[in-house]
C-alpha cells in the first residue's frame, strides 16, 4: 500500500514538470494549439535554457544524457560525466547531485537511467526508497546504485553484446516497463555483422528475490544514418523512442517514434520530426535545419493532460560552446 501511494504522489509531482517555471521564452504558450505544433500527434508547449552552462555545488551541469522520474518531487538528470543530479519537478532547479563511479572507483560513460522505485530496498523506517539503474555504453553494462551511488551489483549482460557492440555505440537508453517487471536496455547502433540499420533491444526480468535475470532481445529498424538515444515505457507499454543523427554543417536530425511489439521484433510510427515544431524563439550555436533542435538524447513521460502525454526531452551538451542543455516539454497523443 505504500508504494502505490509513493508512486501515485511521484506521478502527481511530476505533472508540474513540464511547467519550466521561470524557463522558456515569453512567447511560449501552454495551449498546445496548432500553432505549437510538430506533427498531428506532437505539440511544444516550451523550452527551457536555464540550466545551460551553469554549475552545481561545484559539478558542471551539462552532458545530460537521461532523465527518469524520481521520488520527493523530482526528477532524476544523468551525466554522461559521471554524476546524477536531483531537479525539482516543477522548476528543474538542481537540488542535489551524487557522484558515480565504477567498481574501480573509475569514470563512468553513463547514458541510462531507471530509478526502481519497485526495489525491494528499504529504509530503516520501512519505506521503499528505490534504487538507480544506470548504463554505461563503454563496456556495454548495467550497475544499481543506491540512493547515495554506492554500487550493490550489477545485471549479466549477454555475451554476444558484449563482444560485438561498436565502440561508443552499445546501452544509450534505459527504461523499465508499466509494472516494474521488465527491464528494457537499447542500444545506439547496430552490432558488428548485423545490418546497419537494425539495432537490438535486450531485457531482463525482476526475479522473485527482486534482481534482474537476463529476457528475450528483440530488432529494432533505425532511419538511415540514425540511432537510438532513448527509449521510454508509454503507459501501455508500448515504447517511445528517440532517433537522432548528426551531419556536419547541417545539424541534427531527431526523430520520436512510437514502437510496438510484435514477435521478435518492434514497429515503428512516426509521431514528429522535431525540426518540424516552431522554433518559438530559440537560437542555436552551430548550422540546425531548426534552431530549437540540439542533441536530444534524454526523455521521460512527466504524466498526462487533455489526453496527451506530457514528455520532457534534454539534449547532451557536451560540456561544447556551441551547444545548449536545453529541456523541451512536449504534449503527445498515441
Amino acid at each position: 500500500m505504500r508504494l502505490r501511494t509513493l508512486l501515485a504522489a511521484t506521478t502527481a509531482a511530476l505533472a508540474a514538470a513540464t511547467c519550466l517555471t521561470a524557463a522558456g521564452p515569453a512567447n511560449a504558450r501552454q495551449d498546445g494549439g496548432t500553432h505549437h505544433a510538430c506533427s498531428p500527434s506532437v505539440s511544444i508547449d516550451r523550452f527551457s535554457d536555464a540550466l545551460d552552462k551553469t554549475t552545481y555545488d561545484g559539478t558542471y551541469v551539462g552532458n545530460l544524457s537521461a532523465l527518469a522520474p524520481d521520488r520527493h518531487r523530482t526528477v532524476a538528470a544523468l551525466s554522461d560525466r559521471s554524476a546524477l543530479f536531483r531537479l525539482d519537478a516543477r522548476t528543474l532547479r538542481p537540488e542535489g547531485v551524487i557522484p558515480l563511479a565504477d567498481e574501480n572507483g573509475a569514470a563512468l560513460d553513463s547514458e541510462g537511467l531507471v530509478v526502481d522505485l519497485h526495489s525491494r530496498l528499504r529504509s530503516s523506517g520501512g519505506n521503499p526508497i528505490g534504487t538507480y539503474l544506470v548504463s554505461s555504453e563503454a563496456e556495454p553494462s548495467i550497475r544499481r546504485y543506491s540512493r547515495d551511488g554506492k554500487i550493490l551489483d550489477r545485471l549479466p549482460v549477454p555475451e554476444e553484446l558484449r563482444t560485438r557492440a561498436r565502440v561508443n555505440g552499445s546501452f544509450e537508453g534505459l527504461t523499465l516497463l508499466p509494472g516494474g517487471r521488465t527491464l528494457v536496455a537499447s542500444m545506439e547502433y547496430a552490432l558488428t555483422g548485423d545490418p546497419a540499420d537494425q539495432v537490438r533491444l535486450q531485457t531482463w526480468r525482476r526475479t522473485a528475490h527482486g534482481g534482474f535475470r537476463t529476457g528475450a532481445q528483440y530488432t529494432y529498424r533505425v532511419d538511415q544514418g540514425l540511432g537510438v538515444t532513448e527509449v521510454t515505457a508509454a503507459p501501455d507499454g508500448r515504447l517511445l523512442v528517440l532517433e537522432r543523427g548528426f551531419t556536419s554543417g547541417v545539424g541534427n536530425t531527431v526523430r520520436l517514434y512510437l514502437a510496438d511489439r510484435h514477435g521478435t521484433t518492434y514497429d515503428k510510427t512516426l509521431l514528429a520530426d522535431l525540426a518540424d515544431c516552431p522554433s518559438l524563439g530559440a537560437t542555436a550555436g552551430q548550422p540546425q535545419p531548426n534552431p530549437l533542435l540540439d542533441n536530444i538524447e534524454g526523455m521521460v513521460v512527466t504524466g498526462r493532460g487533455h489526453g496527451r502525454l506530457k514528455v520532457l526531452l534534454v539534449s547532451d551538451d557536451n560540456q561544447n560552446a556551441s551547444q545548449t542543455t536545453r529541456f523541451y516539454a512536449l504534449r503527445v497523443r498515441l
